[in-house]
């Protein structure tokens, strides 16, 4: 199957050439990758061929109203449709899976992503338009990611603000937290304003069990856009020895083999090799379900604190 040119559609769209000759030529089996700003979707997917495959780019929409006209789309069309959310790809991510479904851990009960960065946003001047930013455009990563280990959680506390590093944006700072009940949380915390060195940056994901721990870096997200290795250690508890931390070997990285994840999945969901598609948009919807739901509790406030 042969993946169109990400690149071609968005200058069809700027020059006012037809935007249709991206399908007008296109083999039978092809897998169209939309690869242009959220807002695009819509009108791009009701050029597609019907029963096409389709890789749609993060978000799927810049709202829960966008993402839901796309989902009809697609529903109506019958397109197989699927969003890359390719973190959940990311060999440390699947490395990470693999220890937990082993049993490693016990039952996970707390689960947390911590970055604090120097994100250079001048990169993609769009962003400056877009009335919500953070969330979307990158915490969605993490909330997507977290729905991939625990499900769908049942509240959400969110708040999400600027950055003086990056004033024309709406937001560059975020802190959710994600509620499983009385025995278990995660947490998303992302501050992409640390403009003093590597020294004191972060960037992982953790998981905590009854029985073990699991620690990974996302290394890409530090001194981007070049980055460091990524790494993961974890912990098995064992009866009569203390806590021991160990590191696992790991080939690849975020970017590009996540990447390749998420088409491989869509791929193979195809031909027929595999009968799930991780990130098929009947459950990205549920991610920007989650993501309207955090704009919901930003914008409500938190619990006023009574003076005397």
């Amino acid at each position: 199957m042969a993946p169109a040119e990400s690149c071609g559609t968005p200058t069809f769209l700027r020059t006012g050439r037809p935007v249709s000759r991206w399908t007008a030529f296109a083999p039978q089996n092809t897998v169209f990758d939309i690869a242009t700003p959220p807002a695009a979707f819509e009108e791009l997917l009701e050029l597609a061929p019907e029963e096409a495959a389709v890789l749609l780019q993060k978000p799927m929409g810049e709202n829960l109203q966008q993402a839901r006209a796309i989902r009809e789309v697609c529903r109506r069309k019958r397109l197989t449709a699927a969003v890359n959310f390719q973190l959940r790809f990311a060999p440390n991510i699947l490395a990470a899976r693999g220890l937990i479904e082993q049993g490693l851990l016990g039952e996970i009960h707390d689960m947390e992503v911590r970055i604090t960065v120097f994100t250079p946003w001048r990169l993609w001047s769009f962003l400056e338009t877009l009335p919500r930013m953070e969330i979307p455009m990158h915490s969605i990563h993490y909330l997507d990611l977290v729905r991939s280990f625990l499900g769908n959680p049942r509240a959400i506390w969110a708040r999400t603000i600027r950055h003086p590093s990056a004033p024309k944006l709406a937001s560059s700072r975020s802190s959710m937290i994600l509620d499983y009940g009385d025995m278990l949380w995660a947490k998303v915390s992302t501050n992409h304003g640390h403009g003093f060195g590597q020294r004191h940056q972060e960037s992982y994901v953790k998981w905590e069990g009854t029985h073990g721990a699991v620690k990974t870096r996302l290394g890409l997200l530090m001194d981007y856009p070049v980055g460091v290795p990524d790494d993961l250690e974890y912990c098995a508890l064992e009866e009569g020895r203390p806590p021991e931390w160990r590191s696992l070997p790991l080939k690849g990285t975020w970017f590009p083999d996540a990447f390749i994840g998420s088409m491989g999945s869509l791929m193979r969901f195809l031909e027929g090799s595999s009968s799930e598609l991780p990130t098929a948009v009947e459950d990205a919807y549920h991610t920007m379900e989650l993501v309207e739901a955090a704009y919901r509790s930003n914008d409500s406030g938190g619990t006023t604190v009574a003076g005397d």
